[in-house]
């Protein structure tokens, strides 16, 4: 048997014959539960359409909020969140959702209904956040699912800055496309 995040279908099959499961037709169906990071890094490493890697410094066990979004045991999509990047902006009082990664045989606006449950439970579990922000990458993504969540449209960055210094390399850059930045407002 397999082990790591390719293993996750072997794991929880999608057909449970002692369950009576199926694979979800809606994201209705799809429950939001907590997971550790270790477990949301594997899946992100092996859904994400563009940024299959997440940077933790030398500690390989963040406390990052994640959530996966679940059906009958098996899990179709994940969410890390943290504080903002951005050195910058408030680091108690908003979190940045960091990676959204969906299995691609998710049911269709798992993304937004996840975006929108998430904020619902962030806001519970954590009464001292105000703010939710994200980033998407406008190479690629139109940032629908954001707009459907109820999150409203800011800034975008247009000018890419390398994160390396002088005796500070960091690894490759896994997109240098210009970012839209998303925000949601829990106050």
């Amino acid at each position: 048997m397999k082990t790591g995040a390719e293993s996750i279908r072997v794991m929880h099959p999608l057909f449970q014959a002692e369950e009576g499961g199926s694979i979800p037709t809606s994201a209705l169906l799809l429950t939001l539960e907590e997971i550790d990071f270790c477990r949301a890094r594997e899946l992100n490493k092996l859904w994400h359409s563009r940024l299959p890697r997440i940077g933790t410094g030398f500690i390989k066990s963040q406390p990052f909020p994640c959530f996966a979004a679940t059906f009958e045991g098996v899990i179709y999509a994940v969410a890390i969140w943290s504080n903002p990047i951005a050195r910058k902006l408030p680091q108690q009082e908003w979190l940045e959702l960091r990676r959204l990664a969906i299995a691609p045989d998710a049911p269709r606006n798992t993304a937004s209904r996840m975006l929108r449950i998430m904020a619902l439970l962030l806001r519970k579990s954590r009464p001292e956040v105000t703010r939710l922000i994200s980033y998407h990458d406008t190479e690629v993504h139109t940032g629908c699912i954001y707009k459907a969540a109820g999150w409203e449209r800011t800034l975008v960055g247009t000018s890419f800055v390398t994160w390396n210094r002088p005796g500070r390399w960091r690894p490759k850059d896994q997109s240098t496309a210009a970012k839209q930045r998303w925000e949601k407002s829990l106050t």
